[in-house]
């Protein structure tokens, strides 16, 4: 499991929970429940550092917990 923040929250207009992941750019996933949310956010975070290798990007190191919401 990625150390990565992970944020969920419910979206009206999708009608699904969202989760993103704000240290890596475009990192987001969804599901019906906030569980599955959280699962998927693991599979595209894994998706995400693949392809950045791939292209030579830098892949930055999970900061943890933010001072600020």
């Amino acid at each position: 499991m990625y150390k990565y923040e992970v944020i969920i929250y419910w979206s009206q207009e999708d009608d699904c929970y969202i989760a993103e992941v704000p240290e890596l750019p475009g990192c987001m996933s969804d599901g019906k429940t906030q569980m599955e949310a959280l699962k998927n956010s693991q599979v595209v975070i894994s998706e995400w550092i693949e392809t950045a290798k791939e292209m030579g990007r830098e892949i930055p190191e999970p900061k943890g917990k933010r001072l600020y919401a």
